[in-house]
């Protein structure tokens, strides 16, 4: 089954280097490209379509402006939000509004692929280097203390074993690398991160790692 795709960036330059890195996976198949986020609604409104990629700085109406039209008409496609560095700020407005995945525009393309295959699939994706510049810049003092201590206890009500694949996740890792690491299968690694989710009461993997960034900032 192909992954039909949206490329959504204002620098056509950027639009060309992902549909290029696209063209390499013969289950993606970008259907079409747009300069802003207008332009994006337009397309996810009159196209089917599976995922979209999305930047978040862009003139007339910008990603995550896109992406909140998204969710409110209830449009059925996923949402990768590309992000660059410094905007952890950009990130934490895209968790509050459902996004499905994260990537740095710089990062490694196979993430780029893996991403969208996997949350074609019905997956979060969290790109490790995303997960990195956000628990630094949290680190940084960019969390409120009220976010952090809510978070904290919030983590507090997890087994040890569910905190432990938590931080794992939390570091962008993959439900693969998080059974080698701690020496379980994929599927016991998938029902802890189910029932810790259901715990803190959060939608998906990316709002799991968000409480666990969030709590180390005290």
């Amino acid at each position: 089954m192909r992954v039909r795709v949206l490329v959504v960036d204002d620098d056509p330059r950027v639009r060309d280097v992902l549909t290029g890195t696209f063209a390499t996976d013969p289950d993606i198949d970008v259907v079409a490209q747009a300069a802003d986020g207008r332009e994006a609604l337009a397309v996810v409104r009159s196209r089917l379509l599976d995922v979209v990629v999305l930047d978040v700085r862009m003139p007339v109406l910008d990603g995550l402006g896109a992406l909140e039209v998204i969710r409110r008409e209830q449009i059925p496609v996923r949402v990768i939000v590309l992000t660059s560095f410094g905007e952890s700020g950009y990130v934490r407005r895209a968790i509050a509004l459902g996004a499905d995945g994260f990537l740095l525009k710089s990062g490694d393309p196979h993430d780029l692929l893996r991403a969208v295959r996997g949350t074609a699939a019905g997956e979060t994706w969290l790109s490790p280097a995303v997960a990195h510049q956000v628990a630094r810049d949290l680190r940084r003092g960019h969390a409120g203390q009220d976010d952090a201590g809510r978070a904290a206890r919030l983590l507090a009500a997890l087994t040890a074993r569910e905190r432990d694949v938590a931080d794992l996740l939390a570091q962008g890792r993959t439900n693969a690398e998080i059974a080698a690491d701690l020496h379980l299968s994929e599927s016991t690694v998938k029902a802890y991160v189910s029932s810790a989710m259901d715990r803190l009461g959060v939608r998906n993997r990316v709002e799991l790692a968000w409480q666990v960034w969030s709590a180390r900032d005290r």
